[in-house]
C-alpha cells in the first residue's frame, strides 16, 4: 500500500477533508446569501453610496472596526451602523458576514 493510498483511508484524512468542505460550504453560503441582504432601495449609478448596516445585536468596537475600510462610520444605534461613502462595489464584502442580516439606505433622522 502506498504512502498516499495509506492516508485517503485514515480517520484523520477523513477528519481534515470533512473540516476543509465544512469551512468551503460556509464560505460559498456567505458569497451567495451577501447580495440578498442588500436593499433594492441602493440601487442607482453613483459611484459610493451611503449605507446603514442592520444587526441582531448591538454593535461593539470589533463590527464598527470590521466596516472602516470600506467607508467612513458615522454613527450607531441600538442594531445598526451608519456607513458613508461604500463604493457600490463593495457593497457584497459589507453584507457578507453573517451577523448583518440587512444593509439599506440611512433612515431620515438617523
Amino acid at each position: 500500500m502506498s504512502l498516499v493510498s495509506e492516508a485517503v483511508g485514515s480517520g484523520k484524512f477523513r477528519i481534515v477533508v470533512g473540516v476543509i468542505a465544512a469551512w468551503a460550504g460556509f464560505q460559498l453560503w456567505l458569497t451567495l446569501a451577501a447580495p440578498g441582504k442588500i436593499s433594492p432601495e441602493l440601487g442607482g449609478s453613483s459611484e459610493k453610496v451611503n449605507v446603514q448596516i442592520e444587526l441582531p445585536f448591538t454593535p461593539e468596537r470589533f463590527h464598527v472596526l470590521a466596516f472602516q475600510p470600506y467607508g467612513r462610520v458615522t454613527g450607531t444605534d441600538d442594531h445598526s451602523i451608519e456607513l458613508r461613502g461604500v463604493k457600490r462595489t463593495d457593497l457584497n464584502a459589507v453584507a457578507r458576514p453573517y451577523w448583518v442580516t440587512a444593509v439599506g439606505p440611512i433612515k431620515q433622522g438617523g
